[in-house]
C-alpha cells in the first residue's frame, strides 16, 4: 500500500491496529547505527518471528551521545523487530539538521518504512515530506505528539508532555514543594518545553527554568550547584530526563541544599536510587514500548493495512509515577534495560 492510498483510506475508514498472530516462533534482528551494524537486541524478549516477508525499517531519533534513555528504545524496536522479521537500522543525532539528513538517507536506501522523533518538528518537515512523496510510510514516537498529524505521519507513539507535566505539578503539590527548578538540558526541545509548562500549569509553588547543555554532564553539575547555591529556597530540583537526576543529586550535595530531587523518565540506576529515597519519584513514559510500538506499526501496516489510533489519535505509553511505593514492581525489569 502506498503513501497516497493509506492517506486516502484513513480519511474514508480508519482502521484499528491488532495484535500479531500468536503462533509465531522466536528469531532475531540485525540492526545499525550510523550505517554501521550493531549487536542484535531484543532476543531475550518473549516474542515470535513472522514468516512475513524480510521489511527494512529505519529508527531516526535525536539521541544525544551518552542519552541512556534511547538505549531502552532502541531495545523495544529491537524486539519488534526481531518478531517481525525486520532488519532495523538505527542512527540518531542531536541537531534536527543532522537528523533530517538521516532521514533523508532512509530514503535513499529505500527502506519500507520509518519511524522518527520530532523534537524540533519544522526542521524534519520537508525530509518528511519527501519520504510521503516516495511512498515510504513514516511514523512518529517520542517527541512531537502536537505536530504528527500537520506532517502527516501515520501515526503516534508516545506521551503528551503537557498532560505529564501538569501531573508532575500535581505530585509537587502532594509533597509540599513549595519551590521547583526545572532543568532544561536541550533549547528548543519541543517536548522538554512542554512537560516544564505543564509543571507550571498545576504548581501551586513557584516554577523557574535552568537551561543546562545535556551533552557536557560536568556542566550540567556545576550550573545546577551554582543555582541552588544563589536561592536556597529551592526545595525541589526537577530534572527531565534520568541520567541527569544523579547529577542533580550530586549537586544537591556540593551546594549543601535541602533540596529534593524528581524527575522525568526511568532507568536501571534511577530505579535504584528510588529504593534508596535519594530520587523521590520518576515519570515513566515507557521508552521500550514507543520503539516496539514503532517498527511493530510499521509491521502491520505493511501486512495488513492497520493503524493504530487509525490515523487521528495518538497511542500514549505515559505518564506513570514510579516511587518507593510501587519500585519493587519495576526494577526487575528495569534491571534488564527494558523499563
Amino acid at each position: 500500500m502506498d503513501r497516497s492510498s493509506h492517506t486516502r483510506s484513513r480519511r474514508i475508514a480508519p482502521f484499528v491496529a491488532v495484535a500479531a498472530a500468536a503462533a509465531l516462533t522466536l528469531a532475531g534482528c540485525s540492526s545499525g547505527s550510523g550505517g554501521k551494524e550493531a549487536e542484535e537486541g531484543g532476543a531475550d524478549a518473549s516474542a515470535g518471528k513472522a514468516n512475513t516477508p524480510r521489511m527494512k525499517v529505519a529508527l531516526v531519533t535525536h539521541q544525544a551521545p551518552g542519552d541512556t534513555f534511547w538505549d531502552i528504545v532502541r531495545k523495544g524496536a529491537e524486539a519488534a523487530a526481531a518478531k517481525d522479521n525486520i532488519d532495523l537500522v538505527y542512527s540518531a543525532d542531536p541537531n534536527a539538521g543532522n537528523q533530517a539528513t538521516l532521514v533523508q538517507n532512509a530514503i535513499d536506501q529505500k527502506v519500507d518504512g520509518i519511524a522518527v522523533t520530532l523534537a524540533k518538528p519544522d526542521a524534519l518537515k520537508e525530509a518528511i515530506a519527501k519520504a510521503n512523496a516516495a511512498g515510504i510510510p513514516v511514523v512518529g514516537l517520542n517527541s512531537g505528539l502536537s505536530d504528527w498529524k500537520d506532517l502527516d505521519l501515520l501515526e503516534f507513539f508516545g506521551q503528551d508532555e503537557s498532560v505529564a507535566g501538569e501531573a508532575f505539578g500535581k505530585k509537587l503539590n502532594e509533597v509540599g514543594a513549595k519551590n521547583a527548578v526545572c532543568v532544561v538540558h536541550e533549547q528548543g526541545n519541543v517536548g522538554l518545553t512542554q512537560r516544564c509548562d505543564g509543571v507550571k500549569e498545576t504548581f501551586e509553588g513557584e516554577t523557574q527554568i535552568l537551561n543546562v547543555n545535556g551533552t557536557d554532564m560536568p556542566s550540567v553539575k556545576s550550573t545546577i550547584t551554582a543555582k541552588l547555591k544563589q536561592d536556597s529556597a529551592i526545595d525541589y530540583v526537577v530534572t527531565l530526563g534520568a541520567p541527569f537526576a544523579p547529577t542533580a543529586v550530586q549537586s544537591v550535595g556540593d551546594a549543601g541544599s535541602k533540596a529534593k530531587v524528581a524527575t522525568f523518565d526511568l532507568n536501571k540506576e534511577l530505579t535504584k536510587a528510588i529504593e534508596a529515597g535519594d530520587i523521590q519519584f520518576a515519570v515513566d513514559q515507557q521508552p521500550y514500548l514507543q520503539g516496539y510500538l514503532a517498527v511493530d506499526g510499521l509491521w502491520l501496516y505493511k501486512n495488513n493495512g492497520n493503524y493504530s489510533g487509525g490515523g487521528e489519535q495518538p497511542v500514549l505509553t505515559g505518564p506513570a509515577f514510579v516511587d518507593k511505593s510501587n519500585v519493587d514492581a519495576v526494577s526487575e525489569y528495569a534491571a534488564k534495560g527494558t523499563r
